[in-house]
């Protein structure tokens, strides 16, 4: 497909939750709280906006003329949420977060963050709204296709989590209610399915540099802007895998294709990614009639020493590429423990270890448990020490590598076991040997050393069996 003459656009808007406090309050971002001890429901209306019009999107929602229930718990939610308390000042560990993203994408940040009230009645906001404030502006990412422009990073409050549906009501749980969201956005110069996913790809890896963002699935969602020549621009919401962006742009540019060759126009809206990778109607495309200034709170004034007093964030590409260098590591690898948040750790074991190769710590840290469930059936976790004193008997030629695994497999505290995989004395494993030859005299040589690594696994280095049996056999 020639995507430059088809006029192909597309921008994406990545949301992701920061692992901090709630935004407006002073409650912990429990984001999967239990036993709900806070029982009340809403009705909501759609209110005219800063510009005195009524947004589509608000009021094609009141129509459906619903009401809301909500439950939450006290550990997570307070009166702020119930929108009964006024917000209280902008959580600054949230904020710091974002202006470390804006410098990470060379964006110029605010100097006075004025805090917005975006209409949103849908039900998962408790008040009818959601507050958002613009942090940073005219950032850039770089990509192997080029400069691709950051137009705005926002802060906002993320929404509640819906549980229930019926014709008549929704039902929200508040926990999810208020945790700080980053919402930044490119330009629309990606220029293929392909770009999309390489540009949302390198805003997630900056995102994550910083240690910040909330892991696991529904703490981060993309939404994709498209659109073609004599289409319009549709935003694709509902992406959970990156690995499914191209396909869904694909089809959603053949689905604006279709339409236009047949005439039809092509209606501006907001659509849902769905299990088939189509695209299905959500809603009217929302715009700037749904916001206006949030009146409980103050701008925010961010000054050139709060700038300058932010911590310098090193990207986990550039870590990975150090490893990759350093350890003489595989890219795959060295990416499984940075993003594993294993680094400090990896770094630690190699540095202490000199005599163990650093691809055999890493296969060892990353892939032992799997390794032991798939041949024993036998679930293990081992903790930082146990890796500490097994690597530091390795090291020392206490134990052979082949007894790692057997090891592991035990289950137990390293420290308490290992005396039993300690390597034999070279007098006491050349008699071993002796006895193996004595009592398979007619067999080939490479039969023998099979006999002898076996009998001996754990017992001795491979390496050394082999030399010794073959000094012996001399």
């Amino acid at each position: 497909m020639d995507y430059t003459k088809l006029g192909f656009k597309a921008g994406i808007e990545i949301h992701q939750q920061l692992d901090t406090g709630k935004l407006f309050c002073r409650c912990p971002s429990i984001v999967h709280d239990k036993n709900p001890d806070i029982h009340f429901q809403r009705k909501l209306y759609a209110k005219a906006g800063e510009q005195g019009s009524i947004d589509a999107a608000a009021l094609a929602e009141m129509r459906k003329e619903r009401f809301f229930k909500y439950e939450g718990c006290t550990t997570s939610s307070c009166l702020v949420e119930l929108d009964e308390e006024p917000p209280q000042e902008m959580d600054r560990e949230a904020l710091r977060v974002v202006l470390q993203v804006a410098k990470l994408v060379h964006a110029k940040i605010i100097d006075e963050i004025q805090i917005m009230r975006k209409t949103v009645i849908d039900g998962s906001n408790v008040s009818g709204f959601q507050r958002t404030a613009l942090v940073a502006i005219n950032g850039f990412i770089e990509t192997s296709k080029g400069k691709v422009s950051i137009p705005t990073i926002n802060i906002e409050e993320e929404s509640a989590r819906r549980i229930e549906e019926t014709k008549d009501y929704v039902s929200y749980r508040l926990d999810r209610l208020g945790v700080p969201l980053i919402e930044i956005a490119t330009g629309p110069e990606l220029k293929d399915p392909e770009h999309v996913k390489e540009a949302a790809e390198k805003l997630g890896m900056i995102l994550r540099s910083t240690g910040k963002m909330k892991r696991g699935i529904g703490t981060i969602r993309q939404d994709v802007n498209v659109s073609i020549r004599g289409g319009a621009r549709t935003e694709i919401k509902g992406f959970q895998d990156l690995r499914s962006i191209p396909q869904v742009v694909e089809y959603e540019i053949e689905r604006q294709l279709k339409l236009t060759q047949e005439g039809k126009k092509v209606e501006q809206e907001v659509r849902k990614a769905e299990p088939d990778l189509t695209t299905s109607f959500l809603r009217p495309m929302p715009g700037a009639a749904r916001m206006y200034p949030e009146t409980d709170l103050p701008p925010v004034h961010v000054t050139e020493k709060d700038i300058s007093s932010i911590e310098k964030v090193e990207l986990i590409e550039k870590i990975v590429q150090d490893f990759v260098e350093k350890y003489k590591l595989d890219k795959d690898i060295a990416t499984k423990i940075v993003k594993g948040n294993q680094k400090e750790f990896f770094n630690s074991l190699c540095t202490q270890h000199k005599n163990i190769k650093p691809s055999f710590i890493a296969d060892t840290i990353l892939s032992s448990a799997k390794q032991i469930k798939q041949k024993y059936n036998i679930d293990i976790s081992p903790s930082q020490e146990d890796y500490e004193v097994l690597f530091e008997a390795l090291d020392l030629g206490k134990i052979a590598k082949e007894s790692v695994l057997d090891i592991l497999k035990e289950g137990k505290a390293v420290k308490e076991i290992i005396h039993k995989f300690t390597l034999m004395s070279d007098t006491d494993l050349e008699k071993e040997l002796q006895k193996i030859i004595n009592e398979n005299k007619n067999i080939p040589p490479q039969a023998l050393i099979g006999k002898a690594m076996a009998a001996l696994r754990g017992k001795a280095a491979g390496q050394k069996i082999v030399e010794m049996l073959k000094k012996l056999q001399s």
